[in-house]
């Protein structure tokens, strides 16, 4: 789930920039140092988005930097274990799909997309459920439960989300659609 969020920091402004706006020069240096980063506690930087206070600068010797402690707002993702997400599916293959969250893309393995045996149409890469005929395409809304999360702060792109739709009332829109035109819970292709 996205969060917007006040936080405390202490920013370094370089001596090159010291004649510039300060709260322009704070901004872009947050923005730089945090935004894409992960932080466990406090989840995946989407954005900083504004700055409420700065504070006294402290010079320390032998670096010619001012420090500054800000408070600001910045927009984070949090992923939860079991949590019901929705994203866009941006990469099929063989062994599953890749899901856009925003800022990080999850693994919805074909293990995950169904009961049925999933062939893959390597030439329209698309996911196709043998037996109900139901589809994953690139392009295509998902709704998704996080069933593995490992985040890693040092190397964002070394984090792995698994997901599964393995459940009612998950799916591409699609199926989500057909289940409600078919007048309840329609898991891969056989009316509840």
């Amino acid at each position: 789930m996205y969060y917007k969020i006040k936080l405390q920091d202490k920013v370094r402004v370089p001596p090159g920039r010291l004649g510039e706006d300060l709260k322009s020069v704070v901004l872009d240096e947050l923005q730089r140092q945090l935004e894409g980063s992960i932080d466990k506690e406090i989840g995946i930087f989407i954005a900083v988005t504004e700055i409420h206070e700065i504070g006294e600068g402290d010079i320390i010797p032998g670096d010619g930097a001012v420090y500054y402690y800000v408070e600001f707002d910045a927009v984070v993702l949090r992923l939860a274990m079991q949590e019901v997400i929705e994203g866009e599916v941006v990469e099929t293959t063989s062994f599953g799909a890749f899901v856009s969250l925003g800022p990080i893309d999850a693994m919805l393995h074909v293990s995950q997309i169904s009961d049925d045996f999933i062939n893959y149409d390597e030439k329209n890469n698309t996911l196709i459920c043998q037996e109900s005929k139901r589809k994953i395409s690139v392009g295509d809304t998902v709704r998704a439960r996080v069933v593995s999360l490992s985040l890693s702060e040092r190397d964002p792109h070394e984090s792995k989300v698994g997901l599964t739709m393995r459940q009612a009332g998950l799916g591409t829109g699609t199926w989500l659609e057909e289940d409600l035109l078919h007048g309840g819970d329609v898991a891969d292709g056989v009316k509840n």
